[in-house]
């Protein structure tokens, strides 16, 4: 017999998620072949899978002094959030409640809100504050089964502001079990004291952010929302293109409420992902499908906002687009850390099925971060980052809308969540 650090024992299941070449899923065939092990064991070395199996295979093979005994519980790859907004310095609770009293939203902008409110607020809060309420906001994901976060800047609007928010989400991963990446979008909106000078901003992220960005090495990636009210296709291109000469890859917030070419930019740029196409058409999709650009779909925000749009999964899916789900986390249209939540949704709001959702969150999830190599997949080799739910299959996960289910997070082969709590 071999020798392990910890062995795994007795699941209902272990979703692999290991099926195939390809750093991501493509298309209804490839999400919909999820491999599930009866009575599964894993067994972990260094942090490490070192092999994968039936529990009566794995106990003639390995021995551990460690032993986790799941008792009917589901393991799988921990979940990947492809979409937040860590970094802002309070709420917007009063703008969700004008919303319900029958607000619009020109209503709410007129009230100081929206996110130029959250622009305010985060320029006028310490660096430490900051980082302590995006590691806080991390400890919630973590506690949901997240194990990898994409982060993106946007509150700030300013140079100081968008280095001082990149640092923040740098400082609260470097001590936290969360592998977080980093997304630069200083190109939100345009701030207010731009107002009537949409060129001079753009000059400013261009020849000003992004360099210290990139010479700070503050981010992996480069985002731009392409919409009405935010920036156009081609303020989009020049800014994706000076990122891409600095060393950031592309990413696009595209097509959240009309169809405006955001999509085929992403296609065009050969973005790692879109996130939203809410509006796309059936052309953008097959583009994005041809360039192999991850469309990271956001029902929560959907939902929260009250379903103007929702995104065309089916048909993304058909398209042979490799789709993920994230949660969207922002103060303003998605104030959930939930990805169990979102997966419900996935169902629910986009007709994806329960195999859909789940590689959703994990392997094309992943694959959208960039971290296709070390997250999404349980498989010999790669880090044993994991979690389990305290239920009996994985489609429970979307079944229990909104329920919690996580017993236990593993990071490298050390439990770091237990029984729902941070382990210290």
């Amino acid at each position: 017999m071999k020798s392990a650090d910890l062995l795994i024992l007795g699941a209902a299941q272990v979703v692999t998620l290991d099926g195939g070449g390809e750093a991501a899923c493509r298309g209804a065939d490839e999400m919909n072949a999820v491999h599930a092990i009866a009575d599964g064991a894993i067994a972990i070395r260094r942090g490490k899978v070192v092999d994968v199996g039936s529990t009566n295979e794995m106990l003639h093979r390995w021995h551990a002094l460690q032993r986790i005994h799941c008792r009917g519980r589901t393991v799988l790859p921990g979940f990947v959030d492809a979409h937040t907004h860590p970094v802002f310095a309070r709420g917007r609770e009063d703008e969700f409640a004008m919303r319900c009293r029958g607000a619009d939203y020109e209503a709410i902008l007129a009230a100081g809100g929206g996110i130029h409110a959250s622009a305010r607020a985060t320029r006028a809060a310490r660096q430490g504050d900051l980082t302590r309420l995006v590691r806080e906001r991390f400890d919630s994901m973590l506690r949901h089964g997240t194990v990898a976060v994409e982060a993106k800047s946007g509150y700030g609007l300013s140079t100081r502001s968008e280095l001082a928010s990149l640092r923040a989400i740098r400082s609260a991963a470097a001590r936290h079990p969360i592998t977080a990446v980093r997304t630069f979008l200083g190109a939100h909106v345009v701030p207010e004291e731009y107002s009537g000078r949409r060129r001079a901003y753009v000059d400013l992220i261009v020849n000003e952010m992004l360099p210290r960005v990139a010479s700070g090495r503050l981010a992996k990636f480069c985002d731009v929302f392409v919409e009405q009210g935010a920036f156009t296709v081609r303020e989009g291109g020049r800014i994706l293109r000076a990122a891409h000469a600095l060393g950031l890859r592309g990413k696009v917030h595209a097509d959240q409420f009309r169809d405006g070419g955001g999509a085929r930019l992403a296609a065009r740029m050969r973005a790692v992902s879109v996130e939203h196409v809410d509006a796309t058409d059936a052309a953008g999709m097959r583009a994005l499908a041809r360039a192999r650009v991850v469309p990271v779909l956001l029902p929560s925000a959907s939902l929260f906002t009250g379903l103007t749009h929702v995104p065309n999964a089916r048909a993304l899916i058909e398209a042979g687009c490799a789709v993920a789900l994230a949660t969207d986390f922002n103060p303003g249209t998605s104030p959930t850390e939930n990805l169990q939540l979102v997966a419900s949704l996935g169902c629910s709001l986009l007709k994806m099925t329960p195999e859909e959702v789940i590689v959703a969150i994990t392997r094309n999830a992943a694959a959208a971060c960039g971290l296709e190599d070390s997250h999404g997949r349980i498989a010999i080799g790669r880090p044993a980052h994991l979690v389990i739910i305290d239920a009996p299959s994985y489609v429970h996960i979307p079944y229990r809308m909104g329920t919690n289910l996580v017993h236990q997070v593993l990071v490298s082969g050390r439990v770091v969540v237990e029984d729902g709590r941070l382990k210290d």
